[in-house]
């Protein structure tokens, strides 16, 4: 991999997220930094977007969907291959099978659960012969609340020489001034993942906070202690929480992945802890019954897809037709300074087996969903493609054991801040 012609290549540079990864990898690899090149099918289509977005005469490199040796020789001229373009149910196989047979790194965006568990079952033994990692659900989910909790799980042991029993995530979001857009929250990129998900061939695996896990045992005792609710609740502050967006069944599943491979490293048996996340929401004019109802209204669209994903398939499937023509093209999300006036905090309150609290909190600015998933995506593609700054390990991985809790300090660069409270 040292005589690669690229450190990073962004695949799907075309899309709402793709074009702020080639931005961020633009400012960060001008002048002696390093290389990188962008790829998609049509190569003026490419220039052309990327300059609305400030990115002159990137390299670009010609690679199709349906052309596997392109997609091949894409992968052999780089290091590391950030994917962008989904819903990865229909569309991401390829590309990892060209970067495993091609000794290339990957990384996508996907929270599309089943599909990364169709592909933990394929590709893990191949990439970790291969020396590879695979990384997926690498944006706002799920690396913010698995790399936190990561730590917060490594304080624990550290101090107290205990495993964590609970981890609470709670995030809040404040947008930019003005009328709140539709396109602010979800793009259509997210929708359309969410459709094929739900109605995909391994549907069920959606709520499944196990899905992800290969240990029989260990699966059973985390649906048992920690399955997946959408309820709204009280946080610890009396702040109403509602399901975490844009889905409360992504995050619960790599968490729990972490764990176990964590324990296998550390030559132990996962102990299966208690998981729970929630989006607050605040205050400010909004009344309690107001906040609970708009709890309510968030918690009933991620009902919707859960019934559907629990469908017969023939339903499920036509059900997922219906949300595919429903739902905004992948084009459809925010853009401009919609982007770039946000700011969000994430917070972890563990607490260890023994009763002792540890607590992390992550500071970030800019749109989570597409601008801050944009740099932490190209953060990480950086972190993989440089020699020495991630852990030896190779395989289908999470984000937080395909970076290491090491890495945590790298992402202030991309504007996302980690504190292990004292």
């Amino acid at each position: 991999m040292s005589e690669r012609e690229f450190d990073v290549v962004v695949f799907g540079a075309t899309g709402v997220t793709g074009r702020q990864v080639a931005a961020y990898l633009a400012e960060r690899c001008a002048g002696d930094g390093p290389s990188w090149a962008a790829a998609a099918r049509d190569p003026a289509k490419l220039e052309r977007i990327l300059g609305e977005v400030g990115v002159k005469a990137p390299p670009t490199i010609v690679a199709d969907l349906n052309d596997a040796a392109s997609l091949a020789a894409m992968a052999a001229r780089t290091r590391v291959v950030l994917n962008l373009a989904g819903p990865y149910t229909l569309y991401g196989r390829p590309v990892i099978e060209a970067c495993v047979s091609s000794g290339a790194h990957y990384a996508d965006l996907t929270g599309e659960i089943p599909f990364v568990r169709q592909m933990i079952d394929a590709y893990d033994a191949r990439a970790r012969e291969a020396g590879v990692k695979v990384v997926e659900v690498c944006g706002f989910e799920a690396l913010p609340p698995d790399l936190a909790v990561l730590l917060a799980a490594e304080a624990a042991r550290e101090r107290y020489g205990e495993d964590l029993a609970e981890a609470d995530v709670e995030v809040s979001f404040k947008g930019p001034p003005g009328m709140p857009r539709a396109s602010d929250m979800l793009s259509g990129g997210t929708l359309q993942s969410l459709a094929a998900a739900a109605g995909g061939e391994d549907a069920g695996a959606v709520s499944d906070p196990a899905a992800l896990v290969t240990d029989p045992a260990f699966a059973a005792a985390v649906r048992r202690r920690s399955p997946i609710t959408i309820a709204p609740r009280r946080g610890s502050d009396g702040t109403v929480l509602a399901p975490m967006a844009p889905a409360a069944f992504i995050n619960p599943a790599v968490i729990q992945r972490t764990a176990e491979l964590s324990a296998a490293e550390r030559g132990g048996h996962p102990e299966p802890f208690r998981y729970r996340e929630g989006l607050a929401l605040g205050g400010g004019g909004a009344t309690l019954p107001l906040r609970y109802a708009a709890a309510g209204m968030i918690a009933g669209v991620q009902a919707g897809v859960l019934a559907a994903a629990r469908a017969r398939p023939t339903v499920r499937k036509r059900i997922g037709r219906a949300m595919t023509k429903v739902f905004p093209s992948s084009g459809f999300g925010p853009t401009g300074e919609r982007l770039e006036r946000w700011h969000w905090r994430l917070s972890v309150l563990g607490r260890t087996t023994g009763g002792r609290e540890v607590s992390v909190s992550v500071d970030a600015d800019g749109h989570p969903g597409y601008l801050a998933t944009a740099r932490m995506l190209g953060e990480a593609g950086l972190l993989l493609a440089e020699e020495g700054a991630t852990p030896d390990r190779a395989g289908c991985l999470t984000p937080a054991t395909a970076l290491g809790s090491g890495s945590a300090q790298r992402f202030e660069r991309a504007q996302m801040r980690f504190t292990v409270a004292p």
